[in-house]
C-alpha cells in the first residue's frame, strides 16, 4: 500500500516558480482567490465571505498536510512570496495508488503559462516521490482552459456525468480525467 508522509513538507520548484506550505500571511490572497466570482464559476464550493474564513481555510489546510490527508501548495514567483495560486492532491486511495489533483490562479495571472509550467512538476512529484499509479482530476466540461491544461499533459477523459452535481439551484456536469504512470512498478 502506498505510504505518504508530507514532512518535511515537500517544496517544490520550476525556472520562475516556487511551490510552498500556505502561512497564516497567505490568508488575504486565499480571500482573494476564493471569493473570486470569475475562479468559482466552475467550482462547486461557496465563495469565502470574509478574511477570517479564509484564515480558518489556512488552518484546515495545514492540518491536512500535518496528518498526511492532502498536499496543498501555494504557488508563487521565485522572486516573490506573494501566492498567485494553489495547486494540490486530495482523495488519496493508498490502495489504488491514486490521488485527486486540483488548482486555481488569480486571473490577472491566467494565460501566461503559470499552470502550463505548475502542472508538469505536479505530476512529477506524484509519480517520481509519491509513486502513485494514477491521477484523477474532475472538473466542469464548459472550462475549456482546464479540459485543455489536463490534456496538454496527457490526462485522459475518462468519464462524462450529466447533471451529477446539484449546486446554487442548478444541476451541473462533471467530466473526469486521468493520467496513468506507466513506469511505476508496484512490488508485494
Amino acid at each position: 500500500m502506498l505510504a505518504i508522509n508530507f514532512t518535511p513538507f515537500p517544496e517544490l520548484a520550476t525556472a520562475r516558480l516556487r511551490f510552498r506550505q500556505l502561512k497564516p500571511g497567505d490568508a488575504e490572497d486565499i480571500y482573494k482567490l476564493r471569493s473570486d466570482e470569475k475562479v468559482n464559476r466552475f467550482l462547486t464550493r461557496n465563495r469565502s465571505k470574509n478574511l477570517e474564513e479564509a484564515a480558518s481555510f489556512v488552518n484546515k489546510i495545514n492540518r491536512g498536510i500535518s496528518n498526511n490527508e492532502a498536499m496543498y501548495w501555494a504557488i508563487t514567483f521565485s522572486n516573490s512570496d506573494s501566492l498567485i495560486g494553489t495547486i494540490c492532491l486530495w482523495n488519496f486511495q493508498p490502495e489504488n495508488y491514486r490521488a485527486e489533483l486540483g488548482y486555481e490562479l488569480k486571473p490577472e495571472y491566467w494565460g501566461s503559462g503559470i499552470m502550463r509550467e505548475a502542472l508538469p512538476e505536479v505530476i512529477k512529484y506524484c509519480f517520481e516521490t509519491l509513486k502513485l499509479h494514477s491521477i484523477a482530476a474532475e472538473t466542469d466540461p464548459g472550462n475549456t482552459q482546464s479540459v485543455m491544461l489536463l490534456e496538454k499533459n496527457g490526462f485522459t477523459r475518462e468519464g462524462y456525468f450529466k447533471e451529477n452535481v446539484y449546486f446554487n439551484g442548478k444541476y451541473l456536469d462533471t467530466a473526469i480525467y486521468s493520467l496513468i504512470n506507466r513506469n511505476q512498478q508496484v512490488s508485494g
